[in-house]
């Protein structure tokens, strides 16, 4: 009932009701992540470590809680209830499925000792990346609708896509995940993202996204989704 070494990856038994099972995940890039963690580990100092903690906290569920409750409550506010559903349906939805796999992969952080490692849980897959993958991607899907222009759409996943590259990063270089738990976070993040798209549209079709010009930018539409209802009331009151 030890552990069990897979060529790949070390993994405990999993445990079932009546059952006891080795559940071993493949990984052709053990090698890789063990040379990038040992890195990373080596040449961490206390000024490093205060900045990829900064980063990190992008992706953390404290940060994440505090722009969900606003957003939740906007939603709620302005009666768009097909956003609020589809927001926490993706974002909380989807990190309490990674929660599950990480119990059911079982695979242990790179380092439990160390000066500045303070880590507990498991790490596959990553909690903070899929976390940033999750929230920033379905922001930015929110936005994308109503923007115009190709320079701003650009702009809009360029900038979803550094936040969470950064807090993978981070989460490598501390040297609280390996490589492949961060690329895993952020495959299974856009997966849940584009399951909750399809699985959802069904409940979008009745909104509609308004053609609101900010005067700052008139290249840019207005990025968040409001009822059919209101967006005809505010067509009709539009001069002419």
């Amino acid at each position: 009932m030890g552990t069990k070494f897979t060529g790949f990856f070390v993994t405990p038994p999993l445990i079932l009701p009546q059952n006891c099972v080795a559940f071993a995940v493949v990984n052709p890039l053990a090698g890789t992540d063990h040379q990038v963690a040992n890195w990373f580990h080596a040449h961490l100092t206390r000024t490093l470590v205060a900045v990829l903690r900064a980063f990190t906290d992008l992706g953390a569920a404290e940060s994440i809680g505090v722009v969900l409750f606003c957003l939740v409550a906007f939603f709620a506010w302005k009666r768009w209830w097909p956003s609020l559903v589809t927001l926490i349906v993706a974002v909380p939805g989807g990190m309490l499925l990674n929660e599950w796999v990480k119990i059911l992969v079982h695979r242990h952080r790179p380092f439990l000792e160390g000066s500045f490692v303070d880590w507990s849980g498991y790490s596959f897959a990553s909690g903070h990346t899929i976390g940033a993958t999750l929230l920033y991607g379905q922001l930015a899907m929110f936005i994308l609708p109503a923007i115009k222009t190709r320079r701003w759409r650009a702009l809009t996943i360029s900038t979803a896509t550094f936040l969470v590259v950064l807090v993978g990063f981070s989460r490598i270089a501390l040297g609280a995940h390996y490589l492949t738990d961060v690329l895993a976070a952020i495959v299974f993040g856009i997966a849940w993202l584009s399951f909750c798209l399809v699985v959802l549209k069904p409940m979008r079709r009745g909104m509609a996204l308004p053609t609101l010009v900010p005067e700052i930018l008139p290249e840019i539409s207005a990025a968040i989704p409001v009822p059919v209802e209101e967006a005809e009331s505010q067509a009709r009151n539009l001069p002419l």
